[in-house]
């Protein structure tokens, strides 16, 4: 039994994922995704935060239901189109989130807003995401040969080794990472006056790619206050530590809107119960933590040029492209390739 994706109701031009709330909200909170994540990445967030917070995943393109659309390979075009189809959205106070690559383009699409003459977010939230300044560490890949883009995969400890395994679907994959790396390499940042809205950071505990304090340089973009909060994990601590980061994100969210700033917190690990969750299975997903592991220093949107493939049951590809949170089956890759690299 083959299946693809599950249409989704969108908005903003296919950029948001989910229908306007009939109330407006007190604040709406945009989303952006790691590389190789999609919208579903915030998928659990609204049933999380209070009524009155109404999330808004956005949904770039070139990845699960906009797979057939063409990837943007470069951080300011894709900035200026996003600014553009979210105009009609701004009609409440909004508030930024962006982990990874998708704290670059939170930070790039508030200073692209203001110079528009829009109202700045009232809160910018960035989360393991080197501050935009810094100069790069590693050198640029993107263009380089397929056994170069392996082996960084390969020391980043960036995808599963059963993904080696099947070299169609590592094939499939090479595009997207290609572009993933090359919107960051090529990314430049022109000083601009700091924003005025409050900079709230998170960073994990064990995070390789973006330390603590690669976070902390953050503070220089903003006059309106800048907090770091530094929870357990590694790169994808977003997932495991889902619950304090979001009590974060609504403390910073409701204060913000009522006048009060975004709160001062202590800035040391915070733990929460449960189950870990900073597994590519506890998740659901596999591929999107191959290609977000890239973000660090080096990643961006992905590309759309895959034909049709049929992923053989049992194998890593069938397993990634399965539903989150279901078992998975043999799945028809289309030219939408929904599952493969989206999270």
């Amino acid at each position: 039994m083959y299946r693809t994706a599950t249409p989704r109701a969108t908005r903003a031009h296919g950029w948001i994922v989910g229908a306007r709330r009939p109330a407006p909200p007190a604040v709406r909170l945009f989303c952006l995704p790691y590389a190789g994540g999609g919208a579903s990445t915030y998928a659990a967030w609204p049933g999380l935060l209070p009524d009155d917070i109404e999330v808004c995943p956005v949904e770039l393109p070139g990845r699960l239901t906009r797979w057939g659309e063409k990837a943007f390979a470069e951080a300011e075009p894709l900035v200026e189109t996003l600014a553009t189809v979210l105009e009609g959205e701004l009609d409440v106070p909004y508030a930024l989130f962006g982990h990874s690559m998708g704290g670059l383009l939170a930070f790039e699409l508030a200073r692209t807003l203001r110079r528009r003459g829009a109202d700045e977010p009232r809160v910018l939230c960035v989360s393991g995401s080197p501050a935009p300044q810094l100069p790069r560490r590693l050198p640029p890949i993107h263009d380089q040969p397929d056994d170069v883009v392996v082996a960084r995969l390969r020391d980043l400890g960036a995808v599963p080794e059963d993904v080696y395994a099947e070299p169609e679907l590592l094939e499939l994959l090479m595009p997207t990472i290609r572009a993933d790396f090359s919107v960051v390499e090529t990314y430049a940042h022109r000083p601009e006056p700091p924003l005025g809205c409050p900079v709230v950071a998170f960073a994990g505990t064990e995070d390789r790619e973006v330390p603590p304090e690669l976070m902390a340089s953050w503070h220089e973009q903003t006059t309106g206050g800048f907090t770091r909060h530094v929870l357990p994990g590694d790169h994808f601590f977003l997932h495991g530590e889902r619950t304090a980061l979001l009590d974060t994100v609504r403390a910073a969210l409701t204060a913000a809107v009522s006048g009060r700033g975004a709160p001062d917190r202590p800035d040391e690990p915070t733990r929460t119960k449960g189950p870990v969750m900073n597994t590519p299975e506890a998740r659901g997903l596999m591929l999107p933590r191959c290609c977000a592991h890239l973000m660090s220093w080096d990643d961006g949107p992905l590309t759309a040029r895959t034909p049709a493939v049929t992923v053989p049951a049992g194998s890593a590809a069938q397993a990634c492209a399965a539903e989150p949170g279901t078992a998975a089956e043999p799945t028809l890759l289309r030219r939408s390739v929904p599952r493969v690299v989206g999270a």
